[in-house]
């Protein structure tokens, strides 16, 4: 597996190898001794899989609060993304910024989102299909967000404000600033 650290060096942009083939193609898509090589020793414990019909569906920006975190490893089995993660660490040197990477069954690519990040992604595509790990189960009581369109964060979203395609949930999050400190930054 190739990685690299993106702008905000706890988020993971891997790409597993894939062999292509008159049949098709292989690829081991994860490995945890891999993972483990590159600094990501975490124990995934659900997969969880969705659809999004329409080109500009937002999700997000999502986390889950402690005690029931979740470190997420996201990939698309079909269409492409704009994938999105927002630092939340209170006392983060990057607190409040986010990276983001295209991921596409074309680039075959995966983000390694840690704990104390929203995380969001916006289809580029119809008929785009999310696969993604998580490091401890769905907790409604800590299942929480952030405003996918507040200002203050910066995020250039690739549709237009007026057609996102979005949750009623995902409509009433708090912003940056509204947000209580779910997280501390440790060194």
């Amino acid at each position: 597996m190739e990685h690299q650290s993106l702008a905000i060096e706890d988020v993971k942009l891997i790409t597993p190898r894939i062999f292509r083939d008159e049949r098709g193609f292989f690829s081991e898509t994860f490995n945890l001794k891999a993972l483990e090589d590159i600094g990501i020793s975490e124990k995934f414990v659900q997969d969880n899989h969705s659809l999004s019909v329409e080109t500009g569906v937002i999700r997000g920006l999502h986390f889950q609060s402690l005690p029931y975190a979740q470190g997420k490893l996201v990939r698309v089995v079909k269409g492409s993304i704009l994938d999105v993660a927002v630092d939340i660490r209170n006392g983060s040197p990057t607190y409040g910024k986010h990276v983001t990477a295209v991921l596409s069954v074309e680039n075959w690519q995966q983000l390694w989102i840690p704990n104390g990040f929203a995380h969001g992604f916006c289809t580029l595509e119809p008929n785009t299909e999310v696969l993604y790990k998580v490091t401890d189960y769905y907790a409604p009581e800590c299942d929480k967000g952030l405003a996918w369109n507040d200002a203050a964060l910066g995020i250039d979203w690739p549709v237009d404000p007026e057609k996102v395609i979005l949750s009623d949930k995902d409509a009433g999050y708090p912003t940056l600033s509204e947000l209580p400190a779910y997280f501390s930054f440790s060194a």
